[in-house]
């Protein structure tokens, strides 16, 4: 399975290098190139700089063979308006959107982007 991770914070390296030890490739994507010394030196697969909405480079991350997307930035119009671009303009069947505002999450999921609310899911743990 391939799938494109924009973001690579701590959710997003993480992903990225738990995805690959179960043996898949990963195309990660971030504004910062610094943000990639997260993945480790052994870490093999593709990286990208730029924006995750940017058709460039997406295709340099390997959207058009992508099974999976996941915008894990930490801005909510970034990561909806990639994992909308993902879906809409690719077809990647498998998307999903980290939102911080739990009132957009509810939207998104509407639109049938399914999200992880950062804020919702710590609220529902405590």
């Amino acid at each position: 399975m391939h799938v494109v991770i924009m973001g690579c914070g701590r959710v997003g390296s993480l992903l990225a290098r738990s995805l690959v030890e179960l043996g898949h490739t990963v195309g990660v994507i971030d504004q910062n190139p610094k943000a990639f010394r997260r993945l480790g030196p052994d870490f093999d697969e593709t990286t990208v700089r730029g924006n995750g909405f940017d058709r460039e480079v997406l295709a340099k991350a390997g959207v058009q063979r992508a099974d999976a997307f996941v915008s894990v930035s930490s801005g909510d119009n970034s990561n909806i308006i990639a994992a909308r671009v993902a879906r809409e303009n690719y077809g990647v069947r498998n998307v999903i959107a980290r939102i911080y505002d739990p009132q957009r999450a509810s939207v998104y999921e509407r639109l049938g982007i399914p999200t992880v609310a950062t804020v919702r899911w710590t609220a529902d743990r405590l």
